[in-house]
């Protein structure tokens, strides 16, 4: 009974908070400054043909940071859950489903183009739709099918890691330099603008993206590996 009135409490409160906000709101037929800003002089300012994208890693860096840190903090606690549940011994032996010819054919093809594809994405992130946290999803879900079709496969904790604190670091390294070279944290203007709609355009745009997949691509495979190492049976 306390807990059903717990409960019943809670969704008034939300009720509560929600319904003057439901009251209040106004259709809006127009776009609203900060939109308007992006429309108008996104284009010069960033030099990006995909606008939408380029908008996540310029004008607001610091959300795109904050999503970062926040899909670091789930890898590492779900690593941590995993690893404070293990109650496998070293000499005790692994075993694994074994996987089907079929999958393994396939996952020789398809691992190589798959993490080609999460690399093209990711690159022309300020292109074409996509992006960092897309590419990186891609090169996750390779090395999830790989994983699949071998289960036996293991991948170095220490390499991931790696390669997630360098990425890391870099991205906010570069947001850095450009509060001390340009106009603020993560201004693409540190490097060349170049010309627009080529690879080498946006300034700093493409560097931004290649980390920024590096680093979710790392840490999603971070949490597969965790997943498998925990599914091993004694």
């Amino acid at each position: 009974m306390l807990r059903n009135s717990l409960i019943l409490l809670v969704l008034l409160g939300f009720a509560a908070a929600i319904f003057p906000l439901l009251h209040s709101y106004e259709a809006k037929d127009a776009l609203t400054g900060v939109a308007e800003h992006y429309a108008n002089y996104g284009k010069e300012e960033v030099g990006a043909a995909n606008l939408v994208s380029a908008v996540v890693v310029t004008y607001r860096g610091f959300d795109t940071l904050g999503e970062v840190t926040i899909l670091f903090l789930a890898s590492a606690v779900i690593g941590l859950f995993l690893k404070a549940s293990e109650t496998y011994t070293k000499d005790r032996r692994s075993v694994f489903f074994k996987s089907t010819e079929i999958l393994v054919t396939a996952s020789r093809l398809l691992v190589p183009m798959i993490l080609l594809l999460g690399v093209y994405i990711f690159i022309n992130g300020h292109l074409t739709p996509g992006g960092g946290f897309q590419g990186g999803a891609v090169i996750a879900s390779a090395f999830a099918l790989l994983l699949l079709s071998r289960p036996q496969k293991h991948f170095s904790h220490k390499v991931i890691s790696v390669v997630e604190s360098i990425s890391g670091i870099s991205f906010v390294i570069i947001g850095l330099l450009g509060v001390l070279l340009a106009g603020g944290f993560l201004d693409n203007h540190i490097l060349a603008m170049g010309k627009f709609g080529t690879l080498l355009s946006a300034g700093a745009i493409p560097i931004i993206y290649i980390l920024i997949g590096l680093k979710v691509g790392s840490e999603l495979t971070g949490i597969v590996r965790n997943l498998k190492e925990s599914q091993k049976e004694g």
